[in-house]
Parts: structure tokens; C-alpha cells; sequence
């Protein structure tokens, strides 16, 4: 029998609902941001945080467990403190040598601890309020969990920018000038910056800050020399090799090297990947900048540049890597930064490249302790405000749970049309599922890597903050024509909007537009879009779990829908990487159309969704 402490649902259902969205948000998209700043490649970044999706797939398996062993608000309250653990276990692996691996591991622990907080926090709004409250309730824990959303996308990564931005050193502008004079280009390191340490603050010197590249064309063979100087003289200045895998890969042998996955990535990469231009005697002129600050920084605050246009002519474009880390022992050492014409420039021209710095690892370190004390306190807060329940089930033993949980289970592919179903939940966001990791590398990324070269702030206030409240308003206006007309008659609306939208980045990738006047409207549309489509989602796998084990069946619902953002999640960012922004994009927008095909099985009841009067 249950007894139940009765307290006021406000005390205790914004809160619970709002821890329940933070751990998630973190894990599945706050750390693709984190990996990305912190010089991850795409295809580490998709692969490893899409295997993320894991726990909230197979989180039915334990459910039983939950549901039988203690109370509910005893896993919530210890599920919580141990979140609070985890955060300041990930906050410490930042700092160090192997933080990728490291934080990836907690972030696994993270996830399965969050998917079982959900089992916990679920069922207990289901005991703790009754039907009359739970109606009530219902779109009041679905905000909270949105402004956890908001929160995470928006406002974590915006004082993480703000704390790059105060411990960071002063930009530095770059002009690069392509001018028609006989000058030569000279790739000497200069000899007026000296590798002792200079009077002053800490400072990021640039020699020499204006750039004049002479338009004419030079030999093909030359330029590749120098550009692959330039990288190795940065890797021998102590900079991390670009091109080395940071999980690192079993090396293949010689014979086998052109066999599996080898000749299938050359043949993407060769009949889908960006066309490369053909090959030709003469190649666009080159100019070099160097980089190296005035002083050794703190042994436990390396400095991090970004080096990237700002604004200017596009055929004057950086063609080396736009990231270099100073630290104690290579803070003297210049790197050096490459910059090409375009063959086919012919008049003078002029761009501006930013190198800005910051201790961005500082930053990520401050934002999860920051996490940390704010699970603490959540623990503590509910601690008080969490009804006392105690759920005796003496003569329910866990194994006779199990063997029920398991009867449930099989009930569910015994319904009519249900492999359609599955198909359907598995494929209808195909092109979702990868656009959603990568649309935050996107932004991220350089202009000269395919990407929109926004800072960290600048993707928080697009994506996390105003994306995400027109994702709100797209899910309110859904359920609302939902429940006038039902979900047969707009479900083929619901799948242009939560589909078609996705097209704007191809435009976004072609353009690169600078403006965010022009990249916050393509942002809200698209996110709108997805929260108005989603709906349809939602509804029908409400619809699929209808009769008597609906709560389970819906748990079912939901793993498989883990399962279709995870697969292809998971190879997202390789794909990217060979067929680079643009094509992928346009693979996004295909990979839309199994979703319609599949539309037309669908067996939907005429009235399901109006609301009853």
C-alpha cells in the first residue's frame, strides 16, 4: 500500500522535471559543442557521442528494477547526488592529456545514470499525482524540461564564451592584402620576434599584421611544398599533428589497406565528396603570417588560438590549421599560418582574419563544477520536497517482475501492423538524426573548413536560445491543430515541416553567410519546423502504446526512437567529412524520404488526437 505525504506539486514538479532535462541535454548535445571548441574531428565527435543515445534505448531492460526495488524517491534523490559526482569527474578530465577518453567514459556513466533518473522521476509524477493533477501537471513538467533544454543549448554556452572571452588574451587582426606588384613573398621566420620573454602582460604577438600576397601565379609543385612545410614546421614547434585520430586506430597492413571500408570511403569521396579542382601547372600565390605570445602562461592554463577570417574577399583563404595551443614549453616557438589566392583573382582585393585565444578548457572545467553544485542543491532541495512515499510489494519479488516485465514486453510486437511501426519510428527522422550533430560543428567550424565561424556565444544565442524557443512554439501550435483536427488529417503536414526545413543549411553551407541577421531566421525556421513535426511523432507512438500495458509500451516507444538517432548519428560526422558540409546536407534533405514513403502504411483512426468535449 501506498502512503503518501501530500505536498504541493509546484514544490517539487518544475524542479524535478528541470534536473530531468539537464544531465540529457549535456550529454547529447552540450559536449558535441565542448568536443568541437576543443579540436575534436567531426567523425570522433558524431561517433562516439551518438553511442551516447545507448542508455535511453535499452533503459526498458532495467526499468523493472526500478519499479520494484526501493522507492522511487530513493533512486531519484541517489541518482541525483551521484550526477552531482559525475559532473566533477568530467570537469577534472578536461585538464589532462587524455581528457577525450576520459570524459567519454563518465559521460557514459552520466547517460546511464540520467536514463534511469528518468524511469524514477516518471513513475513517481505517476504515484505522487493523481489523474486530475497529472492532466494539470503534464504541460508544466514538459516546459520545465524544455527550459532545461534552453538552458543547456543557450545559456551554458554562452558563459562559457563569456569565460573564454575574460581569460583570453587581446585579438589580434590580420589584413590580408592581394595587390598587382612585383613582390616577392617572403616565408622567413622574422627576426624581430625574440623567444624571451617580454615586459608586460601576457600577449599574443602576430608578425607581421598586414599581409601583401602579389596576384600572379606560381608553380603548382611550390605551394604544396610550402603549405606541407608550413604543417610539419608547426608540428616540430610543438602543435598537435591535425590529421592524428585522438581515440587512435588499429594500423592496417599495407594489403589490406584498399579492401572494406577503404574502397568504400574512396568511392563516396570520389563520385559524392566536394570537387576538387583539376590539377594544373600554375596554382594561386601565397603569404605567411607567425604566432607566438610574449611570455610563458600559467603551467595550468595553456592558451588556445583560433585563427580565422573575420570578413572580406573569399578567394583570399587560410589553408593551413586554424588552431594552435601555447603552453609552457612551445609558448616561443612561432607557428606558422599559410594563406592562397584564388588562381582566377586578377584584381586587388582584401580580407581580415581574427586570431582570438582564451583558456577554453578553463571554461568547460568551470561550467561542469558549476553543474556539480547545482545537482547538490538539487539533491538537497528535494531531499525536503519530494513527497514521502513507501512502496511495500513483499510478496513481488524482482525475478517475478523480470518474468512480467518480459510477458509486457513480448505483448508489444504482437500488435497489428507493428513491424510498419517499427520501421516508422526507426526511419522517420533519418535526416534529423544526422543533421542534429552536425549542425553545431557546422556553425563552429572555420569558413575555410565549410562552416559559419560563429563563437561560442554566437551559437548559444542562435541555436540554444532562440532556435529552441521556436522549437517551442512549433510543438504548441502542433498540439493545438492536433487536437481541433486529429492526427490523420495533418500528418503529412507535420512530415513537410519536421523535413523539408532541413534544406536551409544547404543554403547556410553554400552561402556562408556572415550576418546572423540572415543565419537566426534559416536557425528558428528549421527548429520551428522540428518542433511543430516532432508532434506527430510523439502522438503516434502515444497511439502505437494504447491498451493495457500503454506505459511500457511506450518505454518500448521511446528506445526505439533512441535507436533511430543513434545509428545514424553515429556515422554522421564520417560521412561529413569525406563529402565535406555542402553535399551532406544535401544527403540530409534525401535521407528525408523514406519518412513520406512510409506515411502511406500508416493505419491512423480518423478521430485520434481531437479533443474530447
Amino acid at each position: 500500500m501506498n502512503t503518501i505525504k501530500k505536498r504541493n506539486p509546484w514544490s517539487w514538479v518544475p524542479s524535478l522535471y528541470f534536473a530531468e532535462g539537464i544531465p540529457y541535454t549535456v550529454v547529447m548535445v552540450v559536449s558535441v559543442v565542448m568536443y568541437k571548441m576543443l579540436g575534436i574531428s567531426n567523425t570522433d565527435i558524431a561517433l562516439y557521442t551518438s553511442l551516447l543515445y545507448l542508455p535511453w534505448t535499452i533503459k526498458p531492460l532495467w526499468s523493472p528494477v526500478v519499479d520494484n526495488l526501493k522507492t522511487k524517491r530513493w533512486w531519484i534523490l541517489v541518482l541525483q547526488f551521484i550526477l552531482g559526482i559525475l559532473f566533477s569527474c568530467i570537469a577534472l578530465t578536461i585538464p589532462t592529456t587524455y581528457f577525450f577518453k576520459l570524459s567519454i567514459a563518465f559521460l557514459w556513466l552520466m547517460a546511464f545514470t540520467s536514463a534511469t533518473h528518468d524511469i524514477a522521476a516518471d513513475g513517481f509524477y505517476m504515484i505522487g499525482l493523481d489523474e486530475g493533477d497529472q492532466a494539470l501537471f503534464n504541460g508544466i513538467r514538459s516546459a520545465f524540461y524544455r527550459v532545461a533544454m534552453l538552458m543547456g543549448q543557450g545559456i551554458f554556452i554562452i558563459l562559457v564564451s563569456i569565460l573564454i572571452n575574460f581569460s583570453g588574451l587581446d585579438k589580434v587582426t590580420v589584413r590580408v592584402s592581394a595587390v598587382n606588384e612585383p613582390a616577392s613573398i617572403d616565408t622567413n621566420i622574422k627576426m624581430t620576434i625574440s623567444s624571451e620573454e617580454q615586459p608586460g602582460k601576457l600577449s599574443l604577438i602576430c608578425e607581421p599584421q598586414e599581409v601583401r600576397i602579389p596576384i600572379r601565379q606560381v608553380s603548382t609543385a611550390y605551394t604544396d611544398s610550402l603549405i606541407t612545410a608550413a604543417k610539419n614546421w608547426n608540428i616540430a614547434q610543438g602543435q598537435v599533428d591535425p590529421e592524428k585520430p585522438v581515440m587512435g586506430k588499429i594500423k592496417e597492413k599495407k594489403n589490406k589497406a584498399e579492401m572494406g571500408p577503404k574502397v568504400f570511403e574512396k568511392w563516396l569521396k570520389k563520385n559524392f565528396g566536394v570537387r576538387e579542382e583539376i590539377a594544373t601547372k600554375y596554382s594561386g600565390n601565397l603569404g605567411t603570417v607567425y604566432f607566438q605570445l610574449s611570455k610563458k602562461p600559467e603551467s595550468d592554463k595553456p592558451v588556445v588560438v583560433t585563427f580565422g577570417q573575420d570578413k572580406g574577399d573569399k578567394s583570399i583563404k587560410l589553408v593551413t590549421p586554424i588552431r594552435f595551443e601555447f603552453n609552457q614549453t612551445n609558448w616561443n616557438k612561432p607557428v606558422m599560418a599559410v594563406f592562397q589566392l584564388d588562381k582566377s583573382l586578377k584584381t586587388s582585393s582584401v580580407a581580415f582574419f581574427d586570431a582570438e585565444s582564451g583558456n577554453i578548457r578553463m571554461a568547460w572545467t568551470v561550467l561542469f563544477f558549476s553543474l556539480s553544485g547545482m545537482f547538490f542543491l538539487f539533491w538537497l532541495a528535494h531531499r525536503l520536497t519530494l513527497p514521502d512515499m513507501e512502496v511495500v510489494k513483499e510478496e513481488e519479488s524482482i525475478g517475478k517482475a523480470v518474468k512480467d516485465f518480459i510477458s509486457t514486453f513480448a505483448s508489444f510486437f504482437t500488435k497489428k501492423g507493428i513491424g510498419v511501426s517499427i520501421i516508422f519510428l526507426l526511419l522517420f527522422r533519418l535526416g534529423e538524426s544526422q543533421l542534429v550533430k552536425l549542425s553545431a560543428p557546422f556553425m563552429l567550424d572555420s569558413r575555410e573548413a565549410g562552416g559559419l565561424g560563429l563563437t561560442a556565444g554566437q551559437y548559444g544565442l542562435t541555436y540554444g536560445t532562440i532556435g529552441l524557443l521556436f522549437l517551442t512554439i512549433g510543438g504548441i501550435l502542433g498540439g493545438m491543430v492536433v487536437s481541433r483536427h486529429g492526427l490523420k488529417k495533418w500528418v503529412w503536414w507535420f512530415a513537410i515541416m519536421i523535413n523539408v526545413p532541413d534544406a536551409v543549411y544547404i543554403y547556410l553551407s553554400y552561402a556562408q553567410p556572415s550576418s546572423l541577421w540572415l543565419i537566426v531566421p534559416c536557425v528558428a525556421f528549421e527548429t520551428f519546423g522540428y518542433g511543430f513535426g516532432f508532434t506527430a511523432y510523439m502522438l503516434y507512438m502515444i497511439y502505437i502504446s494504447r491498451g493495457e500495458y500503454k506505459t511500457s509500451h511506450y518505454a518500448i516507444c521511446t528506445a526505439f526512437m533512441a535507436l533511430g538517432m543513434m545509428i545514424p548519428g553515429m556515422v554522421s560526422g564520417w560521412l561529413q567529412e569525406i563529402i565535406g558540409y555542402q553535399h551532406f546536407f544535401i544527403w540530409v534533405v534525401i535521407a528525408t524520404i523514406p519518412g513520406f514513403i512510409l506515411l502511406k502504411f500508416l493505419d491512423i483512426e480518423e478521430d485520434f488526437g481531437i479533443k474530447k468535449t
